[in-house]
């Protein structure tokens, strides 16, 4: 008696819901990165025609570690690779703050996201950029260290 009803709403529902879910696909995903190292260069602004203008510097940061067999600490050769990156910022505040206090050799911690495009370089080539894109910086050192 109540079989044939539930039946009849649970395909309702079953149809309902792949429809909804095959014309709406809202998938969370996260593109986040935190960098924590040593600015290589003293910051740029650029700006191309019609668009805002962008604080750019690199940053670099250490990875190291310890080879050999040994598992006691102080065993094996400190190996360690430096990586640079492209720290790009286009937030108003943050641009200004970053292009004026932002100095090579300042040792900063970077949040934003990674972006991937193309540009043309001088002799008409194309070429691939990674950059990171920053919507926070902080500051943990001081730009400059007077030596006595």
């Amino acid at each position: 008696m109540f079989r044939r009803p539930v039946l009849q709403v649970f395909h309702q529902f079953v149809r309902h819901e792949s429809e909804v879910a095959s014309s709406l696909v809202l998938e969370r995903s996260l593109n986040r990165v935190q960098l924590l190292g040593r600015v290589g260069q003293d910051p740029v602004m650029r700006q191309v025609e019609g668009k805002n203008p962008v604080t750019i510097f690199s940053l670099a940061t250490n990875e190291m570690w310890r080879s050999g067999d040994s598992e006691v600490y102080q065993m094996g050769d400190v190996s360690q690779k430096t990586t640079w990156h492209r720290i790009s910022v286009f937030r108003p505040g943050l641009r200004d703050v970053a292009y004026q206090y932002v100095k090579k050799g300042a040792r900063i911690f970077v949040e934003g996201k990674v972006d991937y495009g193309e540009y043309m370089d001088k002799n008409n080539v194309r070429r691939q950029a990674t950059t990171i894109i920053a919507d926070n910086i902080i500051f943990l050192s001081d730009q400059t260290k007077e030596k006595a």
